[in-house]
């Protein structure tokens, strides 16, 4: 298992929060302005020269539209074949719930594909996402209720629903059993992970 020390783990979320600035052509102060922090604070953090708190990376967070995670993600080598093995998935914890990438991390071209695992009740959380690309569903085993631009598509295992990802969408299981389904995301703009757009809720009721 790999191992930071506090003084490396700053200095790559400073190099990360430049990265996604640049990637978004926003200016330090066009972004000072925007998480109403000062532009000598940001310039601070991108040269590791401050450590950042919780708060800080959600306003930059916010202010980037991006989930909090982005800050420490630890870009792979990009590949254009990429087996997952069902025993080596990066698995992210729901309130309801699991989060499993299938490889679209460490895959060279513009697809991501993920497997939700939630139990009855289960949601994405009380705001709906927009990314970049679009965006298919395939129900496994269970339902899954997805809303889509205020349209609800009640999914029974076989169903699937496509559409373009810059539309507002949520989804929720509303039981009485578990859901399983696999998400496909392609098509979205280099640079962008949109796949943790739907783990940004998540992030944030971590923080508050």
């Amino acid at each position: 298992m790999e191992t930071f020390t506090r003084e490396a783990l700053f200095v790559d979320v400073g190099t990360r929060l430049k990265q996604l600035r640049e990637e978004r052509h926003t200016s330090m102060r066009a972004l000072a302005k925007a998480s109403n922090l000062s532009a000598n604070a940001l310039s601070m953090i991108e040269r590791g020269l401050t450590s950042p708190s919780v708060s800080t990376l959600s306003k930059l967070a916010g202010a980037l539209e991006v989930p909090i995670t982005a800050f420490f993600r630890r870009e792979p080598e990009r590949q254009n074949i990429v087996f997952r093995p069902l025993s080596d998935r990066k698995q992210v914890p729901l309130k309801s719930g699991l989060w499993e990438d299938l490889g679209g991390d460490a895959f060279s071209e513009r697809m991501e594909a993920f497997n939700l695992s939630l139990d009855a009740g289960g949601n994405s959380g009380q705001h709906a996402m927009m990314h970049s690309g679009c965006e298919f569903v395939l129900i496994v085993s269970g339902q899954l209720d997805y809303e889509v631009e205020e349209k609800c598509y009640h999914m029974q295992a076989g169903d699937s629903l496509l559409f373009t990802a810059n539309l507002k969408h949520r989804w929720s299981n509303p039981g009485p059993g578990a859901t399983n389904a696999t998400i496909v995301i392609a098509s979205f703009v280099n640079g962008d992970r949109p796949g943790e757009y739907h783990l940004a809720v998540r992030d944030q009721d971590e923080i508050n």
